[in-house]
């Protein structure tokens, strides 16, 4: 005879245990790079399941920390114990290069951040904290698209000009008026970029915030984007600074962590 849990909920390799785990898997996929969040009934359309179930569901979820409210009319996103479950996993890679973006921070005094890439977006894994008033946030987990920001075309940059074509997503979103969603004039930017060694995001991503980048390799090979965000009304003071000390970083990093290369 099939036992049951004294709670009454199903165990998690019961048929309907899995389904549950299935259907989790699909609100955490469908808030995936949704930054503004998902409203209950936008989550229950794209996943095809009843706003009912999807409800028990986030409610479950956001108990744990795993979503979090994204704004007063009810919109959920992923909350910050994914984060840091994420960021954990990946504490070896932002270890390595937070002794760069602590030098960056001393030098510049403005929020610097460490991503990686995620499918068609990059997503942050560690962040520094501008002490400013009127500052931008490095929120761990947050992920921002290759196209149009810093952090996305650092890491674009680095891969060969047809490979980082192929990466591009096929719908390239605009985000503010200064978005640029031309295939033709990114691949242009991104090769600007590689010749650089750096990459700028002018406003294209959030209006007010202006972004400098670059991508560094640490010891595993994987690609990392150090970007430092910065208000549009102190950007333009700082840019050539920005642009001297983030070349010196990304060649010390090239010396410290391949030594050999």
């Amino acid at each position: 005879m099939a036992s049951s849990q004294a709670d009454g909920s199903r165990p998690a390799d019961s048929p309907g245990g899995v389904q549950v785990i299935a259907r989790v898997g699909q609100v955490l996929r469908a808030l995936d790079g949704e930054n503004q969040g998902l409203s209950l009934a936008q989550l229950a359309d794209r996943i095809g399941l009843p706003r009912s179930t999807v409800h028990r569901i986030v409610t479950a979820l956001a108990a744990e920390g795993l979503v979090a409210t994204a704004s007063p009319a009810g919109r959920v996103r992923i909350g910050p114990e994914f984060a840091r479950l994420a960021s954990s996993s990946q504490a070896d890679l932002w270890t390595e290069a937070e002794p760069f973006m602590r030098r960056i921070f001393d030098e510049i005094g403005e929020t610097v951040d460490c991503s990686v890439l995620d499918g068609d977006h990059v997503r942050v894994i560690h962040g520094i904290q501008a002490h400013h008033h009127l500052r931008v946030a490095a929120e761990v987990g947050s992920t921002f698209p290759l196209h149009c920001s810093a952090k996305g075309r650092a890491i674009l940059a680095a891969y060969p000009p047809e490979v980082a074509a192929r990466m591009l997503p096929d719908v390239l979103e605009r985000f503010t008026d200064k978005t640029q969603t031309d295939r033709a004039e990114i691949l242009e930017l991104l090769a600007a970029a590689r010749q650089a060694g750096l990459a700028y995001n002018l406003e294209e991503a959030t209006r007010g915030i202006c972004t400098v980048a670059i991508a560094i390799r640490a010891s595993s090979g994987t690609l990392l984007a150090i970007s430092v965000p910065v208000p549009t009304q102190r950007y333009w003071e700082l840019e050539d600074k920005l642009t001297r000390v983030l070349l010196e970083i990304r060649q010390e990093a090239q010396a410290t962590l391949h030594p050999s290369a």
